[in-house]
């Protein structure tokens, strides 16, 4: 985001201060949470085993270390050192932490550990975002910009945050955390974090600016000093946003439409129009650029990369590899008779969970991008047949879901595919399926995305890209 179109308002950062007993208190709870960490849904170093942890920055939102009733509270960021990695090559993770003398049972799910030395030895360490209480004072840091050590926390100078709502810690397959807090406002959190703005803060903040009602626009935010992670910019620790009550995402809506083996192609359309009108805003609010030959030539050496790569990961994805480059091989054709495409901010990670229908009208949550890829990476101009290909898959993605599947599901998702489409050349002009190859180029790269992905979180799920890596490799 340009500072002309997005000034950022945070105060001048303090030098960093951890929390009085903060490192002695990470002492005391590396073990517990090196045990604890990997087996977290959001842990993105799954299958690297985890040698070492170290402290960037420790800050106290309430007391810890005290032994009355009040529960303390601790924000941690940690850096992982997977086994066999150098120092500092790992992943940075946002934690929050309770302690309490005695942990009530309905929180006893949520238990770290018990240190057994330090300032916290004896007291029950747990996750703190299912405790309704220590989740409501982070809604009462962000209604009140400020410091406090290493964290800054900031608010849209037109939001309005109401006081005391209750908190309600949200479950289901996410790779961050989220709290929703009444009917009002919803809390993302990031887990693994980097030095840079993250892409949820910056492209809403952009369409809000731009005047695109179709996202909401964050209300307020908080990062960490850059230089706690020995980095010059500061890390996007969580935005709040207002929460669009009363609408159903579109993955609930397809499984709905499968199961009753209704036609979905009228809100796959209107789909296509939501996705098409805020590429245009994001075009509008941010810059645009266009690929040319070798540029085109250095992305499809890249989803070639990232295929030997998944490859030596998922040994399934290997008899299908000729087939596969051959996507991408015909991208490379295109660019060499001078073809080019247009590329500018996209969503990045676009798929029917991250969007929202009611009443009819579809709004696109959840700007973060592929969270596996790096930020910087994620926050580079795309061609948005990125985009696209993502929501293509995701129809597959839900027939895959079907229990009872033929010929009509595949059919389903056929007619989905092409209304979607159809929809987004009616607003945009361009229709998605006039280049066929590139389309084609851009699923593969994503399907073979899929299959990591898969493979490391979900191995239930393998199946469904693989059905898919099967048909673009022939």
């Amino acid at each position: 985001m340009s500072e002309s179109s997005a000034p950022r308002t945070a105060p001048p950062r303090p030098a960093v201060q951890a929390a009085p007993h903060g490192a002695a208190i990470f002492r005391s709870l590396t073990g517990l949470l090196a045990r604890w960490l990997p087996r977290q849904r959001w842990y993105a170093d799954k299958g690297r085993p985890l040698s070492g942890l170290s402290l960037v920055s420790a800050t106290e939102l309430l007391p810890c270390a005290g032994g009355g009733p009040t529960p303390g509270l601790l924000h941690l960021l940690v850096r992982t050192v997977p086994q066999g990695a150098p120092q500092g090559s790992g992943s940075c993770y946002q934690l929050l932490l309770g302690v309490r003398a005695v942990l009530p049972p309905a929180l006893a799910p949520a238990l770290v550990g018990r240190p057994s030395d330090g300032p916290l030895r004896g007291r029950a360490v747990y996750e703190a975002l299912v405790d309704p209480r220590l989740s409501a004072l982070l809604l009462e840091r962000l209604r009140a910009p400020g410091t406090l050590g290493a964290l800054a926390f900031q608010r849209a100078h037109d939001a309005a945050i109401p006081s005391g709502l209750p908190a309600r810690a949200l479950g289901g397959d996410q790779t961050n955390s989220s709290v929703v807090y009444g009917e009002a406002h919803i809390l993302k959190l990031f887990r693994r974090v980097s030095p840079g703005i993250n892409p949820d803060l910056e492209l809403p903040r952009a369409l809000a600016a731009a005047g695109c009602a179709r996202v909401p626009a964050p209300s307020a935010w908080f990062e960490a000093d850059g230089q706690s992670a020995a980095g010059p910019e500061p890390l996007t620790l969580g935005v709040l946003q207002p929460f669009l009550a009363g609408s159903t995402d579109g993955w609930a809506l397809a499984l709905k439409s499968l199961s009753l083996r209704t036609d979905f192609s009228g809100a796959a359309h209107d789909l296509g129009r939501a996705t098409a009108e805020i590429h245009q805003a994001l075009a509008r609010a941010l810059p645009t650029t266009t690929l040319h030959g070798r540029q085109l030539e250095q992305a499809a050496t890249a989803m070639n990369e990232r295929l030997t790569s998944a490859a030596v990961a998922v040994p399934a994805l290997r008899p299908y590899r000729t087939g596969l480059r051959r996507s991408f091989d015909a991208l490379v054709e295109y660019a060499r008779r001078g073809g080019h495409l247009d590329a500018q901010r996209l969503h990045g990670d676009l798929h029917l969970g991250q969007a929202l229908c009611k009443d009819g009208e579809w709004s696109l949550i959840d700007f973060e991008g592929e969270p596996a890829r790096p930020l910087m990476e994620r926050r580079e101009p795309q061609p948005p047949v990125r985009d696209i290909a993502g929501m293509l898959r995701s129809f597959d993605y839900a027939a895959g879901q079907h229990r009872a599947p033929g010929p009509w599901v595949a059919e389903w998702a056929t007619a989905a595919r092409t209304a979607y489409c159809r929809g987004y050349a009616g607003v945009s002009d361009e229709d998605p399926t006039a280049h066929p190859a590139l389309l084609r180029a851009f699923e593969t790269d994503k399907a073979i995305y899929e299959v990591l992905y898969e493979a490391r979180h979900r191995p239930a799920w393998l199946h469904i890209p693989m059905t898919a890596i099967r048909r673009l490799a022939g």
